[in-house]
C-alpha cells in the first residue's frame, strides 16, 4: 500500500509559478497511474492533471492546459505539479493520487485508490 505526502504549496502572486511535488513510500511508484485534483472553498474536487506509469501520456483539465505540467521520476519515487501563471482560481487544496491501472491515466476521482493529504495552494490577484 503506498503512502503519499504532498509540498511545495504556498502563497504566490498571481502570474507566478509553484512546483508542487508528490513523495511515495511503502510502494513502487511506478506501479501506479498518479494524478493531482483540487478543491476549491465551496466546490467539488476537480482532476488536474493525471500522468501514466511509463509518463508516455498525460491529461489536463481544461482550466490548467498550457499552464500546469506533470511529471514523474519514477527511481526517486516522486511526482511534480510546475504551475505557471497562476490565477486566483487556481487557490485550492492540491492532493496527489495513486491509480494501480497497467495503461493509461485516468480523470476519474473515483478511479484513484490512495490519496495525499494535501498541500495548500493560495494566489493572490
Amino acid at each position: 500500500q503506498v503512502h503519499l505526502v504532498e509540498s511545495g504549496g504556498g502563497l504566490v502572486q498571481a502570474g507566478g509559478s509553484l512546483r508542487l511535488s508528490c513523495a511515495a513510500s511503502g510502494g513502487t511508484l511506478s506501479a501506479y497511474a498518479m494524478a493531482w485534483f483540487r478543491r476549491a472553498p465551496g466546490k467539488e474536487r476537480e482532476a488536474v492533471a493525471a500522468i501514466s506509469r511509463g509518463a508516455v501520456t498525460t491529461h489536463y483539465g481544461d482550466s490548467v492546459q498550457g499552464r500546469f505540467t506533470i511529471s514523474r521520476d519514477n527511481a526517486k519515487n516522486m511526482m511534480y505539479l510546475l504551475m505557471n501563471s497562476l490565477k486566483s482560481e487556481d487557490t485550492a487544496v492540491y492532493y496527489c493520487a495513486a491509480d494501480d491501472r497497467p495503461f493509461g491515466a485516468s480523470i476519474v476521482e473515483t478511479d484513484y485508490d490512495y490519496w495525499g493529504q494535501g498541500t495548500q495552494v493560495t494566489v493572490s490577484s
